[in-house]
């Protein structure tokens, strides 16, 4: 949630990275529309969550810093969580093959989200940047997941507020300025967005019933509600002293 300033300066590198996963991403998204039959709709999708993402990366890339491998990996991983997101509302219309397809996607990205801060730290390039790209596309990745058991009929319309809850926090902040400040480490954090996202994974596999993934999700969400409830009473409680 920290401000990142913009620097035009390192923009030709930057659009060089873009490249590269862009040509990745086209050659994901032609891969599954042939195999599974994707509308032109999951093209459009997929190409406008991706230039939002270009757009950031553009826009807040810190000044006089190299790309570096971890932000690769994370880049690497928008590969994969971006056709997800894209193909989660045509999932209503899949067959067991393309569900089994879509869950075993889906756990490859939530392994690749442990690979980017391991090769942060193997080459010493942790950065304020980095770890709100990968936050920001952890939350992509838990609204596409709940986008997919909307899809599945496995939840109701609620299940949406697992993945809404980062955005409307986000709003919120625009207009209380105190919310918009960085939180200290949390292992509860940590834990309550492991949960969630493995929920959520569960809940898209083909054979977990639909008593269960309710069961599981409600939990989630509570756990969540709760999580957001102490970072907002512990920011609310310092406001005073941002402000001064």
């Amino acid at each position: 949630m920290d401000s990142i300033r913009p620097a035009s300066n390192q923009m030709p590198a930057t659009v060089k990275e873009l490249a590269w996963s862009s040509a990745l991403l086209m050659c994901a998204l032609l891969a599954l529309h042939y195999l599974f039959n994707l509308p032109s709709v999951f093209f459009l999708a997929a190409v406008s969550v991706f230039v939002i993402q270009g757009s950031f990366i553009l826009a807040h890339w810190p000044a006089k810093q190299s790309f570096g491998w971890a932000n690769r990996t994370t880049l690497l991983r928008s590969v994969v969580v971006i056709p997800l997101v894209a193909w989660a509302p045509f999932l209503s219309h899949a067959d067991g093959l393309a569900l089994w397809f879509f869950s075993i996607a889906s756990l490859l990205a939530l392994i690749l989200d442990g690979v980017d801060g391991k090769v942060a730290r193997a080459t010493n390039s942790h950065s304020g940047f980095g770890a709100r790209f990968d936050m920001e596309l952890d939350a992509l990745f838990i609204f596409g997941l709940c986008l997919a058991v909307l899809a599945l009929g496995k939840s109701g319309a609620w299940v949406l507020l697992l993945g809404l809850m980062r955005y409307l926090f986000l709003a919120a902040s625009y207009y209380f300025t105190w919310l918009d400040r960085p939180l200290p480490e949390s292992f509860r954090r940590k834990t309550v967005c492991v949960w969630q996202v493995v929920t959520l994974l569960v809940a898209v596999t083909p054979p977990t019933p639909t008593g269960f993934v309710s069961l599981t999700l409600a939990i989630a969400l509570l756990l969540l509600a709760w999580s957001f409830y102490l970072d907002v009473r512990w920011l609310f409680a310092r406001r005073l002293h941002y402000e001064n």
